[in-house]
């Protein structure tokens, strides 16, 4: 028997910031240590990991299926060590076909990349949180256009991957503005957001999709999400939570701004 794994949108923070000097992003301590405590707080190892991430989106969701993918430095302006580092988790492509096959089976059509690497959504938190790179991955992109409800159909397809040792990860950040970013601009803003999504994803799952679907109509939405795709990877987490009422496991402030986490199961 496999536990139910739970499915968590997390804080991927800024650029390859775990690699970067103390300071240069602020205080990053808080971020660090709520990743590195990802694995314990889990009821078994996840088998695989799906990371649906804000750094990548195709016409329709398309999973990586390469057997052991590359690193993609999708980052600028940063010292030239951080172009070198290394994070080998293998990748699992039965997964990225059970991916399909799950996608296909609610009549959603999807693609594969039989290349693509790991961009920093993927490997930063997951690097903090499992160093070892002893996880298969497989990543998911975003759908164009952005559409919440899509994405709440997406991810009610792979609800099913949760019984079978797969973690389920959304990788952006509740606050996404980049003019509002460490010069103090944001933080309002990100507060009254950060209130809203906290109360919505805590309740009972026909409210919070509402919610989630008009998210740009809530206190500070689209201040904080000019445009929404690191926002997105939470409307597939909360699509396969199903009925589940989810916690807040992370909540700090960081680069200046509120910004959240939360896991359902």
């Amino acid at each position: 028997m496999t536990a139910r794994m739970p499915a968590i949108y997390l804080p991927h923070g800024g650029g390859p910031w775990p690699w970067m000097p103390p300071g240069q992003f602020g205080p990053m301590d808080s971020l660090k240590a709520w990743l590195q405590g990802i694995p314990a707080g889990l009821p078994e190892r996840p088998r695989a990991i799906l990371s649906v991430t804000a750094h990548w989106e195709e016409s329709v969701p398309t999973v990586s299926s390469a057997p052991n993918p590359p690193m993609l430095y999708d980052y600028y302006g940063f010292p030239p060590e951080t172009y070198t580092i290394q994070w080998p988790a293998p990748g699992e492509p039965a997964l990225a076909a059970r991916v399909r096959a799950l996608l296909g089976a609610a009549g959603i059509a999807s693609g594969e990349d039989t290349a693509r690497g790991y961009d920093h959504g993927t490997f930063v938190p997951l690097a903090v949180a499992w160093p070892k790179a002893d996880v298969p991955v497989v990543q998911l992109s975003l759908v164009k256009g952005l559409d919440p409800e899509t994405h709440l159909r997406i991810g009610q397809a792979l609800a099913p991957l949760r019984d079978e040792g797969v973690l389920i990860v959304g990788s952006g950040m509740s606050y996404h503005n980049m003019r509002g970013f460490m010069s103090g601009g944001g933080k309002a803003a990100s507060e009254s957001f950060d209130a809203w999504l906290d109360a919505t994803c805590v309740s009972d799952a026909t409210t919070r999709d509402a919610g989630l679907r008009r998210w740009a109509e809530a206190p500070g939405g689209r201040a904080c999400h000019p445009r929404e795709e690191h926002l997105l990877p939470l409307m597939v987490i909360a699509g396969a939570a199903g009925a589940e009422v989810g916690k807040i496991t992370y909540n700090e402030q960081i680069l200046g701004v509120k910004v959240s986490a939360v896991q359902f199961g």
